[in-house]
């Protein structure tokens, strides 16, 4: 009996082994094999985050070191593995972009490595150099800093303001933006800022001063046979005025923006040279091309705050701007495609806007940026070619207005004369839209975040046969 007893024992103890496995590790085995912040980590979010994550960008918290980042280790893994951070709208299936932020899924699998194993530090030795940064500009070390004179204040009533300041520029020779980047001082409630080039007259307009007094006198001349009306503080589609979503059916295209009573699209008296919104990148080109200066110009920004009722706020922009060294073979130009015209009915869930361009030379694109407000939902470029062809060259299924990016193809796309570039665009004014203020109202263009806007910001080149190739990247990390 003892005998039997005994190999009993043994049987039991080799069912153990074969249950738990000879190679089976301790969790402090475990824990050593998983990935860590200094070594797997920090390459991924100073490479894909830190643009954002830093201190005094637009995220809520910086991810340059262990210490910061450790907290929000699981928010972190959620984030990366929904594909919300770091944030990218644009369909993969169409066009490739130099600025494409997304993570590999070796990158996201090594984060959730690192989170599952217990987030740890790792050795200080293998944590590499955080990227560098100069003062506080992304696009890196800049020839010119042109800060606004004076700072705005944006009153306690209201919260849509437009504010139109002119930034002193000296030069009085072409000088060629090689790089640029523009900065609100208060993020909180900057919507967007554009900085514009007013070149000298006869080509442009006379704005020695852009104070509110002389914008003012600029909105009455604009309604003068215009779709618009101007509210006192910004410009905005009369209700009455006709309707027309199909701006491609219009020869216009579907803009009516006419700034000194000419009928002149506001592109063609003046340049944007780079939009500032949460989102966006820094313009860099590459030696090749860049955008002009003409002599004589001014610089002015568009600012559009968005702030909370009831408190005083305030900014003062800068605009940070490095300069080609020698002519470029080519300069950079803009377009942009937009519809004044379209009304959105009350409760539409996916209401169709258009709005064209109709290319009369040989152009080579670089970039786009599409705007909308809290009820876009989507937008999609394509281009009608001249052999029957449609291509489309960018598509947003999952627009999100508090990420405003502008796409930078890794090659420019060639387009050749007569091409017809088009911009399609859905609005949802339900109620299912959760940023939605009033799904019971129609709503038109205007420059208040509660109405809505259409525009796509076009670059592109003119194709002169230079034997270089523009390639336009955003920020190199």
């Amino acid at each position: 009996m003892k005998k039997v007893i005994r190999l009993s024992k043994i049987i039991a103890a080799l069912g153990v082994v074969c249950l738990t496995g000879l190679p089976q590790e301790s969790s402090g085995d475990a824990r050593k094999k998983a990935a860590s912040f200094n070594k797997d980590v920090a390459p991924i979010l100073f490479n894909k985050c830190a643009e954002c994550h830093r201190p005094g960008e637009s995220a809520p918290m910086s991810l340059l070191s262990y210490k910061e980042a450790r907290p929000w280790a699981r928010s972190i893994k959620e984030k990366v593995l929904a594909r919300a951070m770091p944030p990218w709208h644009a369909d993969p299936n169409h066009g490739e972009f130099a600025n494409d932020r997304r993570l590999t899924k070796q990158e996201i699998d090594t984060i959730v490595s690192w989170v599952d194993g217990g987030a740890r530090e790792g050795s200080p030795r293998d944590l590499p150099p955080a990227p560098s940064r100069s003062e506080q500009w992304n696009m890196g070390k800049p020839d010119a800093v042109l800060t606004v004179p004076e700072e705005v204040v944006l009153q306690a009533q209201g919260t849509d303001e437009y504010h139109y300041i002119e930034i002193p520029f000296p030069s009085q020779t072409d000088v060629y933006v090689q790089a640029a980047e523009l900065r609100p001082s208060n993020r909180k409630v900057a919507h967007h800022i554009t900085a514009f080039i007013i070149p000298p007259p006869p080509g442009g307009m006379q704005m020695a001063n852009m104070s509110k007094e002389m914008m003012e006198k600029i909105r009455a001349e604009m309604e003068k046979g215009s779709i618009f009306y101007y509210d006192g503080n910004l410009s905005r589609t009369k209700p009455d005025a006709p309707v027309h979503d199909d701006g491609c059916s219009l020869p216009s295209g579907g803009s009516a923006t006419s700034w000194d009573g000419s009928g002149k699209n506001w592109t063609s008296i003046a340049t944007p040279l780079i939009v500032y919104s949460p989102g966006v990148n820094p313009v860099t080109f590459p030696p090749g091309t860049a955008r002009k200066i003409p002599a004589g110009s001014k610089i002015f920004l568009q600012a559009h705050y968005f702030k909370p009722e009831g408190r005083v706020e305030r900014d003062r922009p800068q605009l940070a701007l490095t300069f080609a060294k020698t002519p470029p073979d080519r300069e950079v130009h803009n377009e942009l495609l937009i519809n004044n015209y379209f009304k959105i009915p009350p409760g539409a869930e996916r209401h169709e806007v258009t709005a064209c361009w109709k290319v009369d030379k040989d152009i080579r694109l670089i970039s786009f940026m599409p705007h909308m407000h809290w009820r876009g939902r989507s937008m999609r470029l394509e281009a009608a070619l001249p052999d029957g062809r449609t291509k489309i060259l960018l598509s947003v299924p999952d627009y999100n207005f508090s990420w405003q990016t502008t796409y930078y193809l890794k090659r420019p796309v060639p387009i050749p004369k007569g091409s017809r570039l088009k911009v399609v665009s859905y609005f949802d004014n339900s109620a299912k839209n959760r940023r939605n203020p009033d799904p019971a109202k129609a709503i038109r263009a205007g420059e208040p975040t509660a109405d809505e806007m259409m525009a796509c910001f076009i670059d592109y080149t003119l194709d002169e046969g230079s034997p270089k190739d523009p390639v336009v990247e955003g920020r190199k990390k």
